[in-house]
């Protein structure tokens, strides 16, 4: 057995897949394992995943990860959760069984929900409190959903036998023993994005869960997202191993890019794209359609807080023409197909699935492809959707510019589509700043695994955190300042295309 533990184990619980990755103190990576689970969709706008089926693979991708480095459980200081925020998963406390299907953070079913709770103070009613309008977005209105609409929920809940959780807390619950002693809790970056925590006192609203109907019981208890929460139970590979930090996946991969000064900012390019832009100890309040939420909370120090601009979808644009068009075999085709062209041939997509996020949020809107003429072939089209990443970023960093008043002078950049050296190009032009990619593009895994290590010694402080980031790639713009306006004149015109879509006989 191995004196002292060298490595630090991340369980990513992410949309499309499941990973576990084990680090070393140089914050590199050792080893992977990964599963994709299925993608259910019921009906339009609705989007569920099994929480079994995750669970079931977390263990499994755990294994992959310690067999293909020839690890055990000796060799693990600590485990650290990132997750998919907002995808709430309902359980019975005493069977362990979900009463529904978790519903995904994309979801729109619930929009009638928050038309309801809107008519008496609009949709910004909570956000003094809680730093987000209501939206389809967040957990809170999935919560009353499956009370409402699932048999048996509501009476179940009220007499205390179900618990609530995003997938973090779904995760640890399950690591910690599940029906026999786990330990239910979130962390506060999590809890921020319910619609329930006061973003002051860390604390759940009960004036808030009592509005939407959710009894009190169901919630776990808020902590920090690095302490020890509890150990690993059971017959499971890592037993006995400290869980000892969780991050929502954002606040993970901020936590990875060492971020951590005021000021400092990254934006993932995952599935979605989310922008957060550190505000240090104090709560900003956005003026410009972004939201308030906690960056993380290292122990008993004080909370640091962030701004953030989320786009719902960036990733599954590229996922959508592979699956549902036919038009690539791969993702990484998009970018040998728009590499073909010079430039979008006039088209501009806009990607509004679920309506449009930051820093628009308007449930109304669907997805439109402007601008079509008989010129256009594939490769413009391979072209607009990568644009479309790209222009919707820029779009939420005009408003972080705004709401801090101190315009960002460089972009870190992280996530699956940062390989993509086209994209990356026209971002920084777009933006009109460089764009930095670091060494490790796994900082949502290295994030959680940094909040861990910190909790248990592993490192000593973010200082040291800081010391093991590396630039990988920087791309500079090249864009002149008249085409980066043309540009973005011509995509604002194609967002206003996508507005009042939605009405009483489309949904």
């Amino acid at each position: 057995m191995p004196d002292k533990p060298r490595y630090i184990i991340a369980i990513d619980q992410g949309t499309t897949s499941s990973r576990a990755i084990v680090f070393g103190h140089d914050g590199n990576i050792v080893s992977t394992g990964q599963k994709e689970h299925e993608q259910i969709f019921p009906h339009a706008g609705w989007v569920e995943h099994d929480p079994m089926e995750i669970w079931t693979n977390v263990r499994e991708v755990v294994g992959l990860a310690l067999s293909k480095a020839n690890l055990t459980r000796h060799d693990i200081a600590a485990v650290g959760i990132t997750n998919q925020r907002e995808t709430a998963v309902v359980w019975d406390r005493n069977t362990g069984e979900p009463v529904y299907n978790a519903i995904v953070w994309q979801d729109t079913r619930t929009q009638p929900i928050v038309n309801q709770l809107a008519e008496n103070g609009g949709l910004d009613r909570f956000k003094d409190t809680v730093g987000l309008p209501l939206a389809t977005y967040f957990s809170g209105t999935k919560i009353k959903w499956i009370l409402d609409n699932v048999e048996g929920a509501r009476e179940r809940a009220e007499a205390g036998d179900l618990m609530f959780g995003n997938t973090d807390s779904w995760i640890v619950w399950n690591l910690t023993g599940g029906t026999d002693g786990g330990v239910h809790i979130t962390d506060v970056t999590n809890a921020s994005r319910t619609l329930f925590m006061n973003l002051e006192t860390l604390a759940w609203d009960e004036d808030i869960l009592k509005e939407f109907g959710v009894p009190k019981s169901m919630m776990p208890q808020i902590r920090s997202s690095s302490e020890v929460y509890g150990t690993v139970a059971g017959s499971q590979l890592l037993r006995e191993t400290p869980v000892a930090g969780i991050l929502g996946d954002q606040q993970a991969a901020t936590f990875g890019q060492a971020a951590f000064a005021q000021g400092d900012a990254k934006n993932t390019y995952g599935t979605g794209c989310f922008l957060i832009f550190n505000t240090g100890e104090e709560i900003v309040r956005s003026e410009n359609g972004l939201i308030t939420t906690v960056a993380y909370q290292l122990g008993d120090a004080k909370p640091v807080y962030a701004l953030e601009g989320s786009i719902a979808v960036t990733g599954s644009l590229i996922q959508w023409l592979r699956d549902n068009l036919g038009m690539i075999n791969s993702a990484p085709e998009i970018e040998d197909l728009a590499r073909q062209v010079e430039d979008n041939g006039g088209v501009y997509i806009v990607p509004a699935f679920s309506g449009l996020f930051a820093p628009y949020w308007r449930a109304d809107a669907r997805g439109a492809i402007v601008g079509l003429t008989r010129y256009v072939n594939k490769n413009h089209i391979a072209r607009a959707a990568l644009e479309a990443t790209a222009f919707q970023t820029r779009e939420v960093l005009d408003a972080v510019n705004a709401d801090s008043g101190v315009p960002l002078s460089e972009l870190r950049v992280d996530g699956g589509m940062v390989a993509n050296d086209a994209l990356m190009q026209f971002q920084a032009d777009i933006l009109g700043v460089d764009v930095v990619r670091p060494k490790v593009i796994e900082t949502t895994a290295l994030g959680a695994a940094y909040a861990a290590g910190l909790a248990v010694g592993f490192w000593n402080d973010t200082d040291e955190l800081g010391q093991n980031w590396d630039e990988g790639k920087r791309w500079t713009p090249q864009m002149e300042q008249s085409e980066r306006e043309r540009q973005m004149r011509l995509w604002k015109k194609a967002v206003t295309k996508t507005f009042d879509w939605v009405d009483d006989d489309v949904q």
